[in-house]
């Protein structure tokens, strides 16, 4: 699997990153090398941010949304249209050279894991929001004309004075490392005349450089974008300096900060696909819909599906997939066969793995993938490691193993009756329910617990750009208030 001559191109080319303050490139004293995942190789030398940078440049952040508030809406826009393609053809600086779209893709591969056909895919999500903010713009603020953002306030369609009051000059951004389609949340932020503080996880860079360089070329001011690549520490400044943030982490993460409304928390999606009693007869009429809700983007996003609840049929519904995914096995991440993104982090993948086991251990849950792979679940070479797809039956929803996620192809099928599924199912991202009775789909759409909500066979990972992902951006940046002119 090893390709040496690959790596060693990317060794040839180590570069340093700086750290972008208000645009502006700074080299700091301490770098962090970011290594080739599976050979070791540096790739790239990036400088580190500290917190006593941050908090002293976020006492200029209003100066961020001063100068995007000079910008018309439609000039606005048309720089971020231009943005999308030099994001995705176009050479653009990276430190202290340039780097082209295919370098991009080989360089997130490296240190990411993720095989090089789903950083192009992943490179085309964020292409296509960008293209199109003006219908997602559209979507998100309700048909809001956004010059009633940049003014402050304004006469709606119905003839009604409103104003919207900023909420923050600048979002800031603590970014993970597993998979850059996140970045589509963030994206809109620009268009809305609020600046960015970009927090890049350690592992994957590669994405806020590229595109506040886009920015820059398409004329976004510089002084409207900041990134800090650091430790612990800058995401932990970010998040105390900037009015407003967005973070990823775990399921201690969203609990942590969970009832503080300057942060936007978003953390494992525990997403779902619900075969309702009228159509569980026939699930093989949905195989490919379970098949690929797993399996996308190697199971690393948080829609994709790690859950699939029936109340019958479970353990036929559970062999079926583990036939199609057992087999799967890593492959060299330039081979476009390649399906199975590598662990990074030392020892995450083990964990996982000793996790797995102690669940199925516990009781009441039967792992069906074995007999269809050759050889462990988790799997080692170089540096990284690997972990194959694995489908678990649980015979109830209260099994260890019933509502868990982790960052690979990974799905518990469980069984529990229709009508107690609302009551076990727990915080869920995206639940997928089919099924045409309607006492059932009234539940579903009075669930708390249910984020987005498909009805019928859709993918969990299929996702409609014009409406929000999880929670409504707009609702961090800005506040409606009751306003009067005379």
């Amino acid at each position: 699997m090893r390709d040496a001559g690959r790596a060693g191109t990317l060794a040839a080319a180590v570069t340093r990153v700086p750290v972008l303050r208000w645009g502006r490139p700074y080299q700091s004293l301490e770098t962090n090398t970011v290594h080739h995942f599976l050979t070791g190789e540096p790739v790239a030398a990036v400088d580190q941010a500290n917190g006593g940078i941050v908090r002293r440049d976020l006492r200029k952040a209003r100066r961020a949304r001063a100068a995007l508030r000079e910008i018309p809406t439609r000039e606005l826009l048309a720089m971020l249209k231009e943005a999308s393609r030099l994001y995705l053809e176009e050479d653009l600086p990276l430190g202290d050279g340039r780097q082209s779209a295919d370098e991009f893709v080989r360089a997130q591969s490296a240190t990411t894991g993720l095989p090089e056909s789903m950083c192009r895919a992943n490179m085309e999500k964020n292409q296509f929001v960008l293209e199109r903010m003006d219908q997602v713009l559209d979507s998100l603020t309700r048909g809001l004309d956004l010059d009633i953002l940049a003014a402050g306030h304004g006469m709606e369609s119905r003839g009604v004075p409103v104003s919207y009051q900023a909420q923050t000059p600048v979002l800031g951004c603590v970014l993970p490392s597993n998979s850059p389609g996140v970045h589509t949340l963030w994206l809109p932020v620009i268009p809305m005349r609020i600046g960015l503080v970009l927090k890049p996880g350690p592992e994957e860079p590669w994405t806020p450089y590229r595109m506040a360089e886009a920015f820059f070329a398409a004329g976004v001011p510089r002084e409207a974008i900041s990134v800090y690549p650091g430790g612990a520490e800058v995401g932990a400044a970010v998040v105390e300096a900037a009015p407003k943030s967005l973070i990823f982490g775990s399921r201690a993460t969203v609990e942590r900060y969970r009832s503080n409304p300057s942060i936007r928390v978003h953390g494992p999606g525990f997403s779902k696909i619900l075969l309702g009693d009228d159509v569980v007869d026939d699930w093989e009429e949905h195989l490919d819909l379970l098949v690929d809700s797993v399996f996308a983007n190697s199971g690393r996003s948080c829609i994709s599906c790690s859950g699939i609840w029936a109340s019958r049929h479970t353990e036929e519904i559970a062999a079926a997939i583990a036939e199609r995914l057992g087999p799967v096995a890593p492959r060299p991440p330039e081979d476009p066969e390649s399906a199975l993104a590598a662990f990074t982090v030392p020892g995450a993948a083990e964990a996982i793995h000793r996790d797995i086991e102690d669940r199925v251990a516990a009781g009441g849950t039967v792992e069906v993938t074995a007999p269809h792979r050759e050889g462990p679940r988790l799997v080692k070479e170089g540096n990284a490691s690997w972990l194959r797809p694995t489908v678990l039956h649980c015979d109830g929803p209260e099994r260890q193993a019933a509502n868990v996620e982790y960052m690979f192809p990974f799905v518990s099928v469980v069984r529990c009756p229709q009508e107690r599924m609302l009551d076990h199912i727990g915080d869920t991202l995206v639940a997928t329910a089919v099924t045409g009775d309607p006492d059932f789909r009234e539940a579903l759409l009075e669930a708390p617990s249910i984020d987005r909500l498909n009805f019928g066979p859709i993918p969990t990972t299929r996702i409609n750009w014009l409406q929000p992902h999880e929670g409504n951006i707009l609702d961090v940046l800005y506040r409606a208030r009751a306003f009067q002119s005379a």
